[in-house]
Formats: C-alpha cells, sequence, structure tokens
C-alpha cells in the first residue's frame, strides 16, 4: 500500500512541474474602442482640400453632342457696290442648313477640367441672278472649328475659365477649296469668383469674331440660380438667357446670342473677297428629356441683321471700305436638335 502512494505522488510531482514549464497563453487583444486614432495621420502628409464646381445648382444640361438644323424663311438680299451699281434687290430662296457639335471631357479632375470640341455649321445658301458676288453666296458658307475650354479652380471660392477656337469660314464644298486664308482664332479668359452653389462671376476679356469682324473687348461671366425654377445663364455681350425650370425634365429659356464670323468667299470678279457675317439673335428655346441623358431642343426667334459685308482683306481698318454692302431682310428663324447631355 506504502508503494501504490509514493507513485501517486511521484505523479503528482511530475504533472506540476510540466504544468509550470508551459507557456501562458496570450492575452486577448484590447477592444476596438480603446484604439487612439490620433496616432493616424493622411498617407501624403497633406489635408484634403476642396475646389469649386464648374456649374451651379439647375444649371441648363451640358451638350456632349448635338445634331440639328437651323432655317429661316424667305428674305429680300439688296446689293450695292462695285458692280452694283444701281444695287440690285433679289429675295433669298434658301437660307438654312445642318448644324453639328461635339464637346468631351479629356481630363476631369476635381482641380483641373479640360474639354475639347469639334463644331460644323453649314448654311445652304440660294439667290437667283447671276452676279459673281451672289453666285459666291450659292457655294453656301459653312464653318468648320475646333475649341478646347479649360476650367481651373484654385480653391472652394476662385477659379480661371480659358476658351480658345479656331475656325474654317469660307464656301468650301470640300477639303481641296479649304484656304488658310479662311482661318480664324478667338479666346476667352475670364478669372471669376463662386460664393455658393447657386451663384458664379466672374470678369475677363475676348478676342471674337462673332459680330463678324475682329474684336477684343471685356466680357462679364454671370450663372445664377434664384430657386429651383428660375435662374440666369450669360456670358455678356455675346448671349443672355432667362431660364424657367419645369422640374427636372424640361425648362424655357428667353434670351439673345450674337453669332458671325469672317467667311472667305474666294476670288470674286478678279479680287478675293471676304464676308463679315453677324446677327443677333432675340429667341426663346424649348428643352426637354425625351429619354435618359437624350433631350431635345426647339428654338425660335428673330434673326437680326447686323452686318453682311463683302471686304478685301479678313481684317479690314478703318480707312477700308467695303467692295460690296448688302441690306438683308430679318425674318424669323427656328432651329430644332437633339443632344447627348452629361449626367
Amino acid at each position: 500500500m506504502r508503494t501504490f502512494y509514493s507513485v501517486v505522488a511521484a505523479l503528482v510531482l511530475a504533472t506540476g512541474a510540466q504544468a509550470q514549464d508551459t507557456p501562458a497563453p496570450p492575452a486577448a487583444p484590447a477592444p476596438a474602442d480603446s484604439l487612439d486614432f490620433g496616432e493616424f495621420g493622411d498617407a501624403d502628409g497633406q489635408a484634403a482640400r476642396t475646389f469649386a464646381t464648374q456649374k451651379v445648382l439647375y444649371l441648363s444640361p451640358t451638350k456632349l453632342i448635338s445634331l440639328g438644323y437651323e432655317g429661316q424663311p424667305g428674305f429680300d438680299l439688296t446689293t450695292s457696290g462695285q458692280t452694283f451699281d444701281p444695287p440690285l434687290t433679289q429675295e433669298v430662296e434658301r437660307f438654312r442648313g445642318l448644324r453639328l457639335g461635339v464637346n468631351a471631357p479629356v481630363i476631369s479632375r476635381s482641380n483641373f477640367i479640360l474639354n475639347l470640341g469639334l463644331t460644323y455649321w453649314n448654311t445652304s445658301v440660294q439667290v437667283p441672278g447671276s452676279p459673281g458676288l451672289w453666285q459666291a453666296l450659292n457655294k453656301g458658307l459653312r464653318s468648320t472649328g475646333v475649341n478646347a475650354t479649360v476650367f481651373k479652380p484654385f480653391d472652394i471660392k476662385r477659379f480661371l475659365l480659358l476658351q480658345a477656337s479656331a475656325d474654317l469660314n469660307g464656301n468650301y464644298r470640300s477639303f481641296g477649296d479649304v484656304s488658310s486664308q479662311a482661318l480664324t482664332y478667338s479666346g476667352t479668359a475670364i478669372y471669376g469668383w463662386k460664393p455658393n452653389d447657386n451663384f458664379m462671376w466672374g470678369l475677363g476679356v475676348t478676342r471674337t469674331y462673332r459680330a463678324g469682324q475682329l474684336l477684343h473687348i471685356p466680357v462679364a461671366f454671370y450663372n445664377r440660380t434664384f430657386s429651383p425654377r428660375w435662374g440666369v445663364e450669360a456670358v455678356f455681350p455675346a448671349r443672355a438667357n432667362l431660364r424657367r425650370s419645369f422640374g427636372t425634365s424640361s425648362l424655357l429659356m428667353l434670351g439673345y446670342e450674337i453669332e458671325g464670323n469672317a467667311y472667305y468667299l474666294g476670288p470674286v470678279d478678279g479680287q478675293d473677297i471676304f464676308l463679315r457675317r453677324g446677327e443677333l439673335k432675340p429667341r426663346i428655346t424649348y428643352e426637354r428629356q425625351l429619354a435618359g441623358f437624350v433631350w431635345l431642343s426647339a428654338q425660335v426667334g428673330y434673326r437680326y441683321n447686323w452686318r453682311f459685308d463683302g471686304f478685301t482683306t479678313q481684317n479690314p481698318t478703318g480707312d477700308d471700305k467695303p467692295l460690296f454692302e448688302n441690306t438683308l431682310g430679318n425674318p424669323l428663324y427656328f432651329n430644332v436638335s437633339v443632344n447627348l447631355v452629361s449626367p
């Protein structure tokens, strides 16, 4: 019996010694709410910055692709000068054509946006008669251009808006007819402020042919939303619109736009002719969502002729007199387009 108790005691001592040699299990991790988040920082060591966006709330949709058609009913054209003595008057039977515009974002970051665009405007003209100037007009007036727009915000309230374009304007019908004399260059630079999401404005300068002649003038940029229904969109003096929104799927705009450029018509009666075309268009525009990002735009207005005269140079000085002076009737006009807009 004594031997049995001796064996039991030896086993107990051995078990105790083995327990002392076995390492203790690791302690349970601290609960998540005990972490000190102050120990963490930004990966690049800089605080995140916020920049102004390029739009105000409820702004009319930005057109990425636009396919439209513009036309005018017949009106009288009276031409004087050079071979037109006395002046001749004839009805313009056709003055209409296709308008295509493409505008694509190339770089879109919070602190820099670059858009590139392409435009093609065609005006088919028909003036019955044999004079050389009228025959040159009957080839049609076309404008093909490329443009770039940069929006550079400096912080949440200040921004710089830049726009540049190059256009081929003339009566060409193929690339073989294109002349470097048909090129015009335009540009605008605006420094602006955005006090809040409903208001942005700016001041700048522009080089433009909108009125049919080269001008260097100041411009004012003004986009403001007064309520979900009412707002103003303007780049003075080029265009301005009072906007009335009907929910998020339709809107009505009342305003005006100045259009035009200098067109190279080639040799007419032995001399190169540049047509200075400028138009003022008061108008009403209705835009409505058709499906998704596809919108319809319908416009009707009054085309007031500013100038439509022919010179021997693209940029005449004050001493240069026109070879041809044209007086146009001022009809109503219409423009209908289908547009793919940005989200």
